[in-house]
């Protein structure tokens, strides 16, 4: 019997399933805004965030209008020259913004990290810089559109409370659009903070505290007497907000910022911000 040898027949050519498109930067963009929005707590969080902003500022307005009889004269004056303008953005109002948007950007990055999320991405995308930029665009957008809203409502209403007699400004007030582009800006540079912290110290709780002690803590606890702790003071977001939205020098400071130095710290906190995110998330798998 002899033996038998099974062939398969010869074939013109194997087949290759057509290769997938690359991703371009636009589909990272818009899956890194799927994620962002995926995360439950984010909607509620910058709805209740602005509502609370607003509500903050208002309120300062409204307050300053029933105190108004009960001033003296120059007391009204005073306040329709230097204390109206502020008022349309408060102290408060700004903080609590700074930490808001820092807290969105950090549960941003955060998420991802802890559940693992961050390796199935770049498993999906070698390209990890890539995917890293895209989420700063993303969170930066966002938090854009929120300082941008909350300002603007913020400033609509102080100047309809106001109205008339009561210290109500313009846009073309003196100060007035600094103040509206510094408090608009402080929300992406907080954000861009909160995401580098998160990317840095991967841990959630860690993350806040330090965003809570750079945003809150730090510019309202030291004094800026000397010139170590003004140089300290004034490199920090919150106290270049505070310069940024000053209609003049305040006398007697022994080491005044100046408005060019304030808007310095903007960029430099941001361009660090982007730089450690870019440099440090991409090394690492989760």
């Amino acid at each position: 019997m002899s033996a038998q040898t099974n062939t398969r027949p010869a074939t013109a050519g194997t087949y290759e399933p057509p290769a997938e498109p690359s991703a371009k930067f636009t589909d990272l963009l818009a899956a890194e805004w799927i994620k962002l929005w995926s995360l439950r707590s984010i909607p509620w969080f910058i709805l209740l965030s602005a509502l609370a902003t607003i509500g903050v500022n208002a309120n300062a307005a409204r307050s300053a209008r029933a105190d108004w009889p009960s001033w003296t004269p120059d007391h009204q004056a005073y306040y329709v020259r230097y204390g109206a303008l502020p008022d349309a953005f408060t102290r408060p109002a700004a903080a609590w913004v700074l930490l808001a948007m820092g807290a969105v950007g950090a549960i941003a990055i955060l998420s991802e990290q802890t559940s693992g999320l961050l390796r199935t991405t770049f498993g999906a995308v070698p390209a990890r810089r890539e995917v890293i930029a895209s989420k700063v665009v993303v969170i930066s957008a966002v938090a854009a559109g929120f300082g941008v809203l909350v300002v603007a409502v913020s400033f609509w209403l102080d100047e309809a409370i106001l109205a008339g007699k009561y210290g109500g400004v313009s846009i073309g007030h003196p100060g007035a659009l600094r103040l509206v582009a510094a408090s608009a800006l402080l929300a992406p540079v907080g954000a861009l903070v909160g995401l580098a912290l998160g990317a840095v110290i991967r841990h959630s709780v860690a993350t806040m505290v330090t965003l809570f002690l750079l945003a809150f803590i730090l510019p309202t606890t030291i004094n800026d007497n000397t010139h170590l702790s003004a140089v300290i003071t004034n490199a920090l977001p919150f106290r270049a907000w505070t310069r940024l939205i000053l209609q003049s020098t305040i006398n007697g400071q022994p080491f005044p910022s100046t408005i060019g130095g304030a808007w310095t710290v903007y960029a430099v906190w941001t361009a660090v911000a982007v730089s450690l995110a870019l440099a440090i998330v991409p090394k690492r798998d989760q």
